[in-house]
């Protein structure tokens, strides 16, 4: 997992205390996960109770980081230090499977 302080992120379109000095573009990072059977049944259970599904909270918080992770690398990969206006979309491609998007703008940053 990288840092925030070794490439810098932001849901807006500025890092405070970074100028951007060029854009290099689009870029995302996805993945698609699914429980396994057994962690499928132990989740159906719990639904029948009602609660916090902890087995599909552990998922997706893996999911959305493993996201990031390729959306830095990405940004790597053209040349960036940071990304900015990041955002993330999730949704159901299957009925026990869950894709999960990150993506933003790729910059060079320096400090002001």
């Amino acid at each position: 997992m990288v840092s925030i302080e070794e490439f810098p992120i932001s849901s807006a379109d500025h890092i405070p205390g970074y100028k951007i000095v060029e854009t290099k573009g689009f870029v995302y990072g996805l993945t698609v996960r699914s429980r396994g059977v057994g962690g499928n049944i132990g989740a159906g259970l719990k639904s029948l109770v009602g609660g916090e599904i902890k087995q599909y909270i552990k998922m997706m918080e893996d999911a959305r980081q493993e996201s990031i992770n390729r959306c830095i690398d990405h940004a790597k990969e053209l040349g960036a230090n940071a990304i900015i206006t990041i955002r993330m979309d999730s949704d159901s491609i299957a009925q026990s499977m869950q894709e999960v998007l990150a993506y933003g703008t790729a910059v060079v940053i320096e400090k002001e």
